[in-house]
């Protein structure tokens, strides 16, 4: 069996009409003889998991399944591999690098934060 990433993408649909539409992307590892396999393996994993809650102020958020836009095998699997890269371009209003280094920043302070120990 040969590993592929997937990403999967779903719509974000909201009662509550918004004039913005909303999309959740995933990467996912999935286990295939083939491509051809790993892509439909992928789409059945993207309608599978397609789901439904309802909000606190009683709205109902669905996420439907869109499609796979991605799929890559994954020759090796160690250290340092590339497994996913996109160029992405925003307006220079919406600041998608101070978002960036912002997350980062996120991370790095999880990173700094001392393990607990456990007995």
């Amino acid at each position: 069996m040969e590993k592929y990433l997937a990403k999967i993408v779903y719509k974000i649909v909201n009662q509550n009409t918004s004039k913005l539409e909303q999309f959740d992307e995933q990467l996912c590892l999935v286990e295939a003889r083939s491509f051809e396999e790993a892509f439909f393996k992928a789409r059945m994993l993207g309608v599978k998991n397609e789901d439904e809650i309802t909000t606190d102020s009683g709205n109902g958020v669905f996420w439907e399944f869109v499609d796979i836009p991605f799929l890559k095998l994954i020759e090796e699997f160690k250290d340092g591999t590339e497994l996913y890269s996109c160029i992405t371009e925003r307006d220079k209003e919406e600041n998608y690098e101070r978002f960036v280094k912002s997350r980062a920043a996120e991370l790095q302070t999880q990173v700094d934060q001392p393990q607990k120990m456990t007995a």
